[in-house]
């Protein structure tokens, strides 16, 4: 089992940058993790994955403006958000990848016009 706690949302106005954390209770060497995010009444999507080997993945709508990152050091996965528009307003959620999923409690995220 792990917990996971997320951390870095904001007030941001488009065009700005916010890096969301998600720290680990436990290791996270050769787990693959994702970070996800869900609008108000829309469905909760991936955003981006960072896999066991490192290598990393992400949905077309943040390709480019968007970097996810991990420490394994300190049991932590970043999302650096670059050039935020207002349709990234959502809950960002982090989660482990496998059989079990684990999730955090999200943090919000909302971007101004």
């Amino acid at each position: 089992q792990v917990q996971l706690v997320e951390s870095g949302g904001g007030l941001v106005q488009a065009g700005g940058s916010l890096r969301l954390s998600c720290a680990a209770s436990r290791s996270i060497f050769g787990i693959t993790m994702r970070w996800y995010r869900q609008a108000h009444g829309k469905q909760r999507e991936s955003v981006a994955t960072i896999t066991s080997g490192g290598s990393t993945d992400y949905e077309d709508f943040v390709k480019g403006r968007f970097t996810i990152s991990r420490d394994i050091a300190k049991n932590t996965v970043y999302l650096q958000m670059n050039s935020l528009k207002p349709e990234d307003t959502a809950v960002y959620y982090c989660a482990t990848d496998g059989t079990t999923r684990y999730w955090g409690q999200g943090t919000q995220v909302t971007v101004s016009s």
